[in-house]
């Protein structure tokens, strides 16, 4: 099988989430890693990609010129993954579609609900992949959760509770550290701080292990310290298409807590719960009957689960291995085998519209508004 040709833009040296990237690219000799502009500065964006084992002539110092030395390319990549600052997601995403390459950004996909529907048409016609890295979606217990819901075995589904919180941004005297600062600073984050965030990926995890979408929402929103113009905290209250009741909170601030991802989805004859602390783990108990682990790697799974499922059972596998998940389905993708669990530009743009349909719910304290992009409604 010939690999596929990647390159990245963003997720240089010192990156949070570039190393996932990188080990979820090439963990399955889908992909080689044949292009970069890694750092917002040239120089050194072109030095570390040098020293990943990028050739010199494809280690560039920004996108723009990474767009102009691979459009051409007999060789060019067929993947481009944007994990740079949410404000430029938009302009590299697009151009790259318009160019004709295939595309992961990094969530949010873009700042406006406008501009996350002018990507999704982009996509459509250029009938390129743009997919969105909504990674935990791709954990092999989730996509058992979501094979259990559509099966049937738990019944309609009446309720599901999610939340992401977590404490590492809790120390007020670490509020101006620039890593931090900038998730609550509106001319760097936009219009939401913790909900664009981690909250999106809780909803949007509601929204996959249910099979349906988020029709309307309310919200509260605080900012806990004095100093951050957007939240730190926020509670939704929403409702979805099919019937189902949700409940969402999401939290910087909520010292004690780690990552603090979990999911719980009732049904009328059963009821689920996944955490990503204990992601090998799915609890499962039938309606009268006794609760159930179902682990990762045993028998029986669910052919998504199966599939998704690389090590043995009692080994865990982590976070880097859920996102080469997402690259696994991209390959895929790209070959012409459509996943039908990869997140695409459609659900970074309900994500969006579902941010400012939350920050204008808290506004108006807590007021109902319709969560669906107009191009969806």
């Amino acid at each position: 099988m010939t690999k596929l040709k990647w390159g990245m833009i963003g997720g240089g040296e010192g990156s949070q989430i570039g190393p996932a990237h990188r080990l979820g690219a090439l963990a399955d000799g889908h992909f080689e890693f044949a292009a970069g502009a890694l750092d917002h500065r040239p120089d050194a964006g072109r030095d570390y990609a040098q020293r990943l084992g990028i050739a010199v002539d494809r280690a560039y110092g920004d996108w723009t010129e990474m767009l102009a030395g691979e459009r051409d390319r007999r060789d060019r990549v067929d993947l481009v993954t944007v994990a740079t600052p949410n404000a430029t997601h938009f302009e590299i995403t697009k151009a790259f579609l318009e160019a004709g390459f295939n595309v992961l950004c990094e969530k949010p996909m873009t700042m406006t609900v406008e501009e996350g529907e002018e990507i999704v048409r982009v996509a459509e016609a250029t009938g390129k992949i743009c997919a969105v890295n909504y990674c935990y979606s791709a954990y092999p217990m989730v996509r058992q959760a979501r094979a259990m819901v559509r099966a049937g075995e738990i019944g309609k589904v009446r309720l599901v509770v999610t939340n992401f919180s977590h404490g590492h941004h809790g120390d007020a005297t670490d509020a101006d550290n620039p890593r931090v600062r900038w998730r609550y600073d509106p001319a760097m984050a936009g219009v939401s701080g913790q909900f664009a965030d981690c909250g999106i990926h809780a909803l949007h995890m509601a929204s996959f292990i249910c099979d349906d979408e988020v029709e309307k929402l309310a919200a509260d929103f605080a900012s806990t310290i004095p100093s951050r113009v957007l939240e730190d905290d926020a509670m939704l209250n929403f409702r979805m298409t099919g019937g189902t009741v949700g409940r969402l909170w999401t939290s910087s601030v909520a010292i004690g807590r780690q990552h603090g991802f979990d999911i719980q989805v009732f049904g009328e004859t059963g009821g689920l719960r996944w955490a990503s602390e204990q992601p090998n783990q799915l609890i499962y108990t039938p309606v009268g009957g006794r609760t159930q682990i179902i682990e990762k790697g045993e028998g029986g799974l669910h052919a998504d689960a199966q599939r998704l499922s690389r090590v043995s059972i009692a080994h865990p596998e982590g976070f880097p291995l859920a996102v080469a998940n997402i690259y696994c389905d991209l390959a895929d993708a790209i070959r012409g085998e459509v996943r039908d669990g990869l997140p695409g530009a459609a659900d970074g743009v309900r994500s969006m519209a579902a941010v400012h349909a939350a920050v204008t719910s808290a506004g108006k304290d807590g007021a109902w508004v319709d969560a669906r992009p107009p191009m969806f409604r």
